[in-house]
């Protein structure tokens, strides 16, 4: 079962994936070189109903457009700064 402890970097969230789920909607149907704003995957986060921690970490993407790999990259550094990839996962 999945747990949630705060301040725990060990156990498996219940938003486990959360973060993958919306980028596998933000670019469901686009070309290999789309692109997104900072706002769409804001809104899309907001939707989700994400914890705050998560939540917090997509509002702090800075401004601007972002293919799929660049959103990845930016999500998975702020993900392993915070050692929560065994928590939250990570995005690809």
């Amino acid at each position: 079962m999945a747990r949630n402890h705060a301040g725990s970097n060990r156990d498996r969230s219940e938003h486990y994936g959360a973060l993958q789920r919306i980028v596998d909607v933000l670019f469901e149907d686009a070309e290999k070189d789309a692109t997104v704003r900072r706002l769409d995957v804001v809104i899309q986060a907001e939707a989700a109903d994400l914890p705050e921690e998560l939540l917090r970490l997509v509002t702090l993407l800075p401004p601007g457009d972002y293919t799929r790999e660049r959103l990845c990259d930016q999500l998975n550094s702020a993900i392993t700064g915070h050692a929560w990839g065994q928590v939250y996962g990570t995005v690809f």
